[in-house]
């Protein structure tokens, strides 16, 4: 049984025009971004830079969702809420580590896609 795929390239391929080029440069210049998404959420979680926390996630969150993870995306708005006044930054922990884990997965999902291009 295939396990269920993290990414979905739907909407890029429309937006791409199922150019196997354009895709490329996209998946590309998204994997580039995935280490400085990591390391923006991990550096403001250790730092305990709550504002900055939320602004790297709402960035984070736009990417992932063209990328069709959109359960992702809800988990990066999640962090961005908790990070906002009344907010409850006491689970950004669990949840930055969640996103490190799961963008990880999509990692390897595009580089084999990569290669199929």
């Amino acid at each position: 049984m295939d396990k269920e795929k993290l990414i979905n390239l739907s909407y890029l391929t429309e937006i791409a025009g199922d150019e196997p080029a354009v895709m490329k440069e996209f998946i590309g210049l998204f994997l580039e971004q995935i280490t400085e998404f990591r390391n923006d959420l991990q550096t403001c979680l250790r730092n305990r830079q709550w504002e900055e926390l939320g602004k790297a996630a709402h960035k984070a969150k736009s990417s992932v969702m063209t990328f069709g993870m959109n359960d992702l995306g809800l988990l990066l708005k999640r962090i961005q809420l908790s990070t906002q006044e009344g907010g409850d930054v006491n689970t950004c922990s669990g949840d930055v580590a969640q996103f490190i884990r799961i963008i990880g997965l999509a990692e390897e999902e595009l580089q084999q896609e990569l290669l199929k291009l």
